[in-house]
């Protein structure tokens, strides 16, 4: 059985709580990831900002005023935005499980925890890299059809 261990991403980047939106916007940008865990000075996850959490904040351009004192969104530590109620896994736990249990509560990734500590991160992008291996895989090992002859045997 395959685990969470087997494909998650370790050592995830990782920002701290005083950190803002805009260092999670630059971080995300640069390294072309969706989510980045908030973690304390012992490696403990303490909660979770993602691409979406940036999106949210941006003031559409639409709406921009120009003004001197105007503070962006961005500018807001990831302590007052950042998600603490957090769905987890261990690296043992099984990717079927984890997958399933991503699916049913519609969340785009899992922190990965050993011992309260933050190991690795698995993420839907993940999967979607599995079911293309398992698909090429499949694709490797399915018999072509060939043409039948008159008769129907080869």
């Amino acid at each position: 059985m395959f685990t969470v261990a087997d494909m998650m991403t370790p050592h995830p980047h990782t920002l701290t709580s005083t950190q803002t939106l805009a260092d999670a916007k630059k971080l995300m940008e640069d390294k072309g990831i969706h989510h980045v865990p908030v973690t304390d000075k012992d490696n403990h996850l303490v909660g979770l900002v993602s691409q979406r959490d940036i999106l949210s904040a941006q003031e559409s351009s639409l709406e921009q005023v120009h003004k001197s004192t105007f503070i962006s969104a961005l500018d807001i530590p990831l302590e007052q935005c950042m998600h603490r109620s957090l769905f987890s896994v261990e690296p043992k736990a099984g990717l079927k499980e984890a997958a399933l249990y991503m699916q049913k509560h519609k969340i785009g990734c899992l922190p990965v925890l050993l011992h309260n500590k933050l190991v690795g991160i698995i993420t839907d992008s993940d999967f979607v890299a599995i079911a293309i291996n398992l698909l090429e895989i499949q694709e490797e090992v399915e018999p072509t059809e060939t043409e039948s002859n008159e008769t129907g045997l080869y």
